[in-house]
């Protein structure tokens, strides 16, 4: 009997070279599980793989099933994103999203929102300024998680429930107290006994802001850059208490200084 062969709607995560001319493709399918097949001859210039699997590239893909990974056959490619890597600080946002999902995804584990949800952070970072793509990024991080199961709570206290005021047509720079462990913010009533950091209101609000917004309203009302990395900091925080994930291009982004 014949291999399995299978179609598969996919966006290009990462690429990790093998053997001289070959790669291994990690790859986010539609329903949002990461699938990794092996793209025979993929670095020859000649190759028909070469251009069409590309990292951000959405792709429709041929496969066959192997023993430990499958082997791809034929590959469409449906958007390469190219603006994207057009400069360092677009191809450093989308770097961001592209680790995040391959990290927080795993292979047979269906998880459809991130699909979608990568797909359009990444168009909306290809008509968007930097600081845009900066916010984008934040955003994009917060609704992963939230699709992942570990929703931060930051207009209640999670511990009693009381309201938080944010606002972030305000800048309010007094701290609130805020827990990864317990979940989110805590009120004055209720200081956590557990791991804390003081956050300023305004960046909870933004924070807050991003997790609810659409790409749409995060790329009209973009936070300052400065409240990007501050939120991007809470991210790093969030993702280590609750995945136990520490995200490469994250701290890159953090450190570069390209904003």
């Amino acid at each position: 009997m014949g291999s399995a062969t299978y179609p598969l709607h996919a966006i290009v995560l990462r690429r990790t070279k093998l053997a001289e001319t070959d790669i291994i493709a990690t790859l986010l399918a539609e329903d949002g599980a990461i699938v990794e097949a092996v793209a025979k001859g993929a670095r020859k210039p000649s190759s028909p793989f070469s251009a069409r699997l590309e990292i951000f590239a959405e792709v429709d893909i041929l496969a066959v099933r192997g023993k430990s990974l499958d082997i791809v056959k034929e590959a469409r490619l449906i958007d390469a994103h190219r603006d994207l890597i057009a400069d360092v600080e677009h191809a450093a946002a989308a770097a961001l999203v592209a680790d995040a999902a391959a990290r927080l995804c795993q292979p047979g584990l269906p998880a459809p929102k991130v699909f979608a949800l990568t797909s359009s952070v990444f168009s909306h970072m290809e008509s968007c300024d930097e600081g845009a793509a900066l916010a984008l990024c934040a955003a994009y991080l917060l609704k992963v998680c939230s699709f992942s199961g570990f929703r931060p709570s930051f207009r209640r206290c999670v511990l009693c429930g009381a309201p938080i005021a944010l606002n972030v047509d305000r800048v309010d720079r007094n701290p609130v107290v805020f827990s990864a462990a317990d979940g989110g913010t805590v009120c004055a009533e209720c200081l956590s006994f557990s791991d804390t950091v003081r956050v300023p209101c305004e960046t909870l609000a933004w924070a807050d802001y991003l997790l609810m917004a659409t790409f749409d309203e995060a790329v009209r009302k973009a936070p300052p850059v400065r409240v990007s990395f501050e939120v991007l900091r809470l991210c790093r925080l969030w993702l280590k208490e609750h995945a136990d994930v520490r995200l490469k291009s994250l701290e890159f982004l953090l450190g570069c200084g390209l904003f």
